[in-house]
């Protein structure tokens, strides 16, 4: 397999950082390729940063950065100009989807596909029922709206070659859309996308205001379907 970069954005993870990092560092190591892990706070006000700059200083395998507003969008792009390798891998910090989502990605990454969609509703899911109606309600707006057919837009669990990024990067936003934004300017532009199935286990609490999300994420997707699609 091709070597990756595993890809975090993080918000006041002070409380996990540093055990989870170590956790995925050793899953890291049993895959036999390089890799390096590049996390980017983006507006933590704990000691996330501090502990960033550690894990940077501990492991050779870690990069770190950070970025003062809160937007994992933002988080991404800075993390692509960190990036060494072609095989980009997302994942959260709280590692509530399956870490051999990685070693399956990165080998159709390495197979010649361009991106991998982790899917929750393929695979398994303990999520709060809110979480669900929220998620299903979002995919079938896609799908009504952009005709997207994928089962999962959330941040993790995601693969993308690096290309690809880079060449939409001027179109993402800040926030947490650049899933949708990246999945419809592949499927538009016939790039090889596959989606498989994971295991997620997240009772969590989230890192951002449900309701907000909702209306940015549903606002932007209709605005999107408004440019690309009405005009």
């Amino acid at each position: 397999m091709n070597p990756l970069s595993v890809f975090i954005p993080v918000y006041n993870e002070e409380e996990i950082i540093v055990g989870n990092t170590e956790r995925l560092i050793a899953y890291l190591n049993t895959l036999g390729t390089g890799y390096e892990v590049i996390i980017v706070s983006n507006g933590s006000t704990d000691k996330t940063p501090e502990l960033g700059e550690y894990l940077q200083t501990k492991h050779r395998e870690v990069k770190f950065s950070c970025i003062s507003q809160k937007a994992p969008g933002s988080a991404l792009k800075q993390g692509l100009l960190m990036a060494s390798y072609e095989n980009i891998i997302t994942a959260d910090m709280d590692l509530s989807v399956d870490m051999d989502f990685i070693r399956v990605a990165n080998s159709l990454l390495s197979q010649g596909f361009d991106l991998v969609v982790g899917s929750k509703r393929m695979g398994t899911q303990k999520r709060s029922v809110m979480r669900k109606i929220a998620s299903t309600a979002f995919i079938i707006s896609a799908m009504l709206l952009l005709g997207l057919s994928f089962d999962d837009y959330s941040l993790a669990a995601k693969a993308y070659k690096k290309n690809i990024l880079e060449k939409c990067l001027d179109k993402l936003k800040g926030g947490t859309f650049y899933v949708i934004e990246v999945l419809y300017f592949a499927s538009r532009n016939n790039y090889k996308i596959v989606e498989v199935p994971v295991e997620c286990d997240d009772n969590r609490k989230s890192r951002f205001n449900l309701l907000h999300e909702g209306l940015y994420r549903f606002g932007n997707l209709f605005m999107l379907w408004l440019k690309n699609v009405v005009h």
